[in-house]
């Protein structure tokens, strides 16, 4: 691990119209990303998870707030310096089917990206290329003129690490990448992906709602609720330590296989959930938290810190 931050996020917010108001998908999130780390980034569906890792990437421009990519805020950047820097910034998606093109082989599916980036000159450049990051995620040579359709998905999130990889990027937005994955393929995967890491360095935001899979690969975690990020901390201090009502009730739904060990039912929770169109001032939690006083509903809870990286956004901290 590096201590010279690669990603910085301050303030980030994106909204988006509805009839009935503002959608905070995204509402005030402040993260850093080390170079060479994982943040694994945790929550139930619909806390604004890919929605902060598309933002982050400028996939959606945000309505506010500032992203620094080693000391420079990519929102001032124009057009031609983007796409520049979208060779060190990649995505893998959820899907490894509706995120490939079907019209496309493999080989042409991972020359996409050398393509639209004039990367080589020659052909047979590219094609050794695209051999050699084929060999890279464990994809067979022959497998070169084949389409997604005639693949399993493992081999398809593979051919979507390859496509990734092809600029050589140093930072990576992994989306839910082993959801859709059998659990077998899905270890093959996370294993791909930290040896990739290892190799060359690269940083990743790793976005899932399965804990036991960040706990896996992830050297921090923040936690989401409804667009907010509620407890950030290094991933064996979340896991030991807990703080936020939120954090303990997803940590309590891990399943475990031990059936002599006792009091690990999960911890359901109560409550209607918050409407994030519009959201009233308070802590976002509180309908669904047993430990709500008055003041969580008065007003917003600051993220703030309470150990040696280890921050909350609730008043028991």
């Amino acid at each position: 691990m590096n201590n010279a931050p690669l990603l910085k996020v301050n303030g980030l917010k994106k909204y988006f119209d509805t009839p009935k108001g503002k959608l905070h998908a995204v509402d005030g999130v402040n993260l850093t990303i080390n170079k060479g780390d994982t943040l694994g980034i945790v929550g139930e569906s619909g806390c604004g998870k890919s929605t902060l890792g598309r933002t982050v990437l400028r996939l959606i421009e945000p309505t506010d707030g500032e992203i620094y990519y080693k000391g420079e805020n990519i929102l001032d950047y124009n057009k031609e310096k983007m796409k520049l820097l979208r060779q060190k910034m990649q995505i893998i998606f959820q899907d490894p089917y509706s995120s490939l093109n079907p019209r496309l082989s493999v080989g042409q599916i991972i020359a996409e990206p050398m393509i639209v980036n004039r990367l080589y000159n020659s052909k047979t450049e590219m094609n050794n290329r695209i051999r050699e990051l084929m060999e890279t995620v464990g994809l067979a040579p022959r497998l070169m003129n084949t389409y997604p359709h005639e693949l399993d998905g493992g081999r398809r999130q593979r051919i979507g690490a390859a496509r990734a990889l092809a600029t050589n990027p140093e930072f990576i937005v992994c989306d839910e990448p082993v959801s859709a994955l059998d659990v077998s393929i899905q270890a093959q995967i996370l294993n791909l992906m930290m040896d990739l890491q290892e190799d060359k360095g690269l940083s990743y935001m790793f976005i899932t709602h399965d804990l036991s899979v960040v706990k896996h690969i992830s050297d921090n975690i923040a936690v989401m609720y409804l667009g907010q990020c509620v407890e950030f901390a290094a991933t064996n201090e979340l896991f030991e330590n807990p703080v936020h009502p939120y954090t303990k009730a997803l940590l309590s739904a891990i399943p475990v296989i031990d059936i002599t060990r006792k009091g690990l039912e999960p911890e359901l929770l109560q409550g209607e959930v918050t409407s994030p169109i519009n959201p009233p001032a308070g802590c976002r939690f509180a309908s669904r938290c047993k430990y709500a006083a008055d003041a969580c509903k008065r007003e917003d809870i600051e993220l703030k810190r309470i150990g040696e990286n280890h921050f909350a956004a609730c008043i028991l901290a």
